[in-house]
């Protein structure tokens, strides 16, 4: 753990190595146990089994998102105090671009009343940052910017005590601001505190207790625009990513890869591999894989690999065309979800006369990001350190120590800055692929997945089935609502509209495919379906589709949104004079907190969409940096645009038969339409988190304004897939 006394190399002076790095989840290799290891294990029989199992329990009552950190922690694990006034902050979260290493940086500054440029903030390494969980589920915002929060306001008291005692004054009558504590004519900086011998000492020992917080209307560096930390090296290319690390001596790693969808390894000849100069070859379990001076030549020795290489091939597997039958087939068989149900809703619908049965179609899709998986592994004295880009540092830390039978406190992993998650990174295949190539050669290795490799080895967002059956009464009004996913996953399932009965069930199915963890994950899915059906209902029942909706919405935050939203859209104007080949459409939804509504406009060309404007109004409490969130909501859109018009993994013969960009088509500068962006700013209401909602509103707006322009209904994502 970094403390202010004893590392303070690592934060004063020049730049060293921390400094340039503020920078169903994946397949575990089998590597086979030595001899001297089997016996260590036989050994201690029962006891290293239960710890095994008490570490894995409690490593998953974390969570994916985190939910800040489990004790109170003292000054010098949170904060690190420097001679030159500026505070360093640490947390785990990690930094992919959605910003935020900006908006602790915001949360310390406002707190510690100092100017944004006098904080700085390290994340993600698991050898200095607390553990305040990973980067997932939008937690960072509504758990760990108020820890941050919290934490640097108690800091500020203990910094205002340490202050009062150097000036001879009563702590209630110092001032402190802008770096400076000051008492009737006497002052002291806060660089000056920090040289006192005995500083550090103090700092690290003390709890930081609890601390009124700022509050929102009084904030003035939280709330206000702020412009992404580091962004300057991004854009001039001098920050390092995890695929630009490099140590001395380093090699370039390559793996043996399947030749399809859960084949096995059986067996593999390494002579031919040996022969080559220079190659440092691994066969260990089932793991098969090189190293070299380059990765050209590292890739030479698995081609000998693999031309020895006996597989156990899958037989029958799904193709992304038969894949729907399949999870109904797979789901059937293996029973139905507890459901979510009220009133009698078979009654309903045996009484209406105005009703639907429809099913919705979702495929798999990449996460597409711009950095595929990298790592980089280092071997010292049996101590490992791993550079790499993960969402969850301190769960690819424990897979490391599980796949070398290494305690965890033996293993280092830092995440710098990385090129885009997405949900995507959350699991440390290419860390364990690169410590195992690096332990054999004695030498760090590098090891870069491909294009090919990211999208045939990473998981999807999960395809999925939904079937939805809908009632209406006399008046008009839902009578019963019947929602079924199968696969895609259960967020957001619960309708936001009143009906009289219903239910509402997630239902898990066999996945041909490696799923988890994307951008909103089902909320997409199950927005897709529900805000379909009710364009469908609405058409049934003769009204206007807005009207519709807040018929059947209470008051409340959705049906704020969604007036926003279709009042800057100028929605009754609009959807009265728009003609095909044009129409508008409109969605809305909630999930993680936050709120959205979105209407769009298309045009049919040669019989597809194009999408020529979007507008989206978007809540989630106060708004803590509004620069930030419009680009985060803008870039929600974009993406769900892939989802929506074209992204899509297709599979035959257990193989992804569109890996690489050329195949697998995503959002293009010519794709991205008109976008206006209202943000409600709720200053009565906590902040939650932004990264993810945004999305689930942009498919449905399209396929409902592809109705109105005069084409039929088209129930698949992405929308391509109904057209011709």
């Amino acid at each position: 753990m970094l403390r202010n006394s004893d590392n303070a190399s690592i934060l004063d002076g020049e730049p060293n190595e921390v400094e340039r790095y503020e920078l169903r989840e994946g397949p575990a290799y089998r590597f086979d146990a030595n001899r001297r290891e089997f016996i260590e294990v036989l050994g201690a029989g029962l006891v290293i089994a239960v710890a095994a199992r008490g570490a894995v329990a409690q490593r998953q009552r974390g969570g994916r998102g985190g939910r800040g950190p489990r004790a109170a922690v003292k000054a010098g694990q949170r904060f690190y105090v420097g001679k030159d006034g500026i505070v360093t902050v640490m947390s785990s979260k990690v930094e992919v671009g959605q910003g935020s290493r900006t908006q602790i940086a915001q949360a310390a500054a406002e707190e510690l009343h100092l100017p944004l440029d006098r904080v700085r903030v390290i994340l993600a390494d698991t050898a200095v940052c607390p553990d305040d969980g990973g980067t997932a589920g939008s937690r960072t915002t509504p758990s760990t910017v108020p820890a941050v929060r919290a934490a640097s306001a108690a800091l500020r008291e203990v910094l205002t005590a340490m202050a009062a005692k150097r000036l001879e004054a009563d702590a209630d009558a110092v001032r402190f601001d802008g770096g400076e504590f000051v008492a009737a004519k006497k002052k002291i900086s806060l660089g000056e505190l920090a040289a006192a011998d005995d500083f550090a000492a103090q700092l690290d020992a003390t709890v930081l207790g609890n601390a009124t917080v700022t509050p929102v209307e009084s904030w003035t560096v939280l709330g206000k625009p702020a412009a992404k930390v580091g962004g300057d090296e991004i854009v001039t290319g001098r920050h390092r990513y995890p695929s630009d690390i490099v140590r001395p001596g380093m090699l370039y790693g390559k793996v043996l890869r399947p030749p399809a969808l859960g084949a096995k390894l059986e067996s593999v000849d390494a002579t031919a591999a040996k022969k080559l100069e220079g190659v440092v070859v691994v066969t260990d379990g089932d793991f098969a894989g090189c190293a070299a001076a380059n990765s050209a030549l590292a890739a030479k020795g698995v081609d000998a690999l693999a031309e020895s290489a006996q597989w156990q091939l899958p037989k029958d597997a799904p193709t992304s065309d038969n894949v729907y039958d399949h999870f109904e087939r797979t789901a059937a068989s293996s029973g139905r979800g507890r459901p979510n149900t009220w009133g009698d809703t078979e009654k309903a619908f045996a009484a209406a006369e105005k009703k639907i049965d429809v099913a919705y179609t979702i495929a798999y899709i990449q996460h597409a990001p711009m950095e595929p998986r990298a790592a980089v592994a280092e071997w010292n004295d049996g101590k490992l350190t791993v550079w790499t880009g993960t969402q969850q540092p301190s769960r690819v830390r424990g897979e490391l120590a599980a796949a070398f039978r290494i305690a965890e406190a033996d293993v280092r992993v830092v995440v710098p800055d990385t090129g885009g998650g997405f949900g995507g990174k959350h699991s440390g295949e290419a860390a364990v692929e690169a410590a195992r190539l690096a332990k054999a050669a004695g030498k760090p290795v590098s090891l870069r997945w491909t294009r090919e490799e990211e999208c045939t080895w990473a998981y999807c967002r999960p395809g999925g089935l939904i079937e939805v059956r809908a009632a209406l009464d006399e008046r008009g009004k839902l009578a019963a609502w019947d929602f079924t996913n199968y696969n895609s996953g259960g967020s957001a399932i619960d309708s936001p509209y009143q009906s009289a009965s219903g239910r509402t069930r997630f239902v898990a199915a066999d996945s041909p495919l490696r799923q988890g963890s994307y951008r909103a994950l089902a909320s997409t899915a199950n927005t897709f379906a529900r805000e379909s059906a009710m364009d469908e209902l609405a058409l049934l029942s003769g009204a206007d589709p807005l009207e519709f909706r807040l018929a059947h919405l209470p008051a409340g935050r959705l049906k704020d949104v969604l007036v926003a939203a279709a009042k800057r859209f100028d929605w009754p104007r609009r959807r009265k004079e728009t003609t095909a080949p044009r129409g508008v459409g409109l969605a809305c939804g909630t999930e993680k907190g936050s709120f959205v509504a979105a209407c769009a406009e298309v045009e049919m060309i040669d019989g597809q969409p194009k999408v020529l404007s979007i507008c989206q109004a978007y809540e989630c409490g106060a708004i803590q940096n509004p620069l930030n969130l419009r680009m985060q909501v803008a870039g929600c859109i974009v993406m769900g645009l892939g989802g929506a018009l074209f992204e899509e993994v297709k599979f035959q013969d257990a193989k992804i038969t569109n890996a690489s960009f050329s195949d697998y088509r995503v959002p293009r500068m010519s794709d991205v339409p008109q976008i206006d962006i209202e943000l409600v700013n709720r200053h009565d209401l906590p902040s939650v988190g932004a990264g993810e909602t945004p999305i689930i509103a942009v498919a449905p707006a399209i396929a409902n304004a592809i109705v109105h322009a005069g084409c039929g209904r088209i129930r698949s994502m992405p929308l391509s897939r109904g057209r011709g």
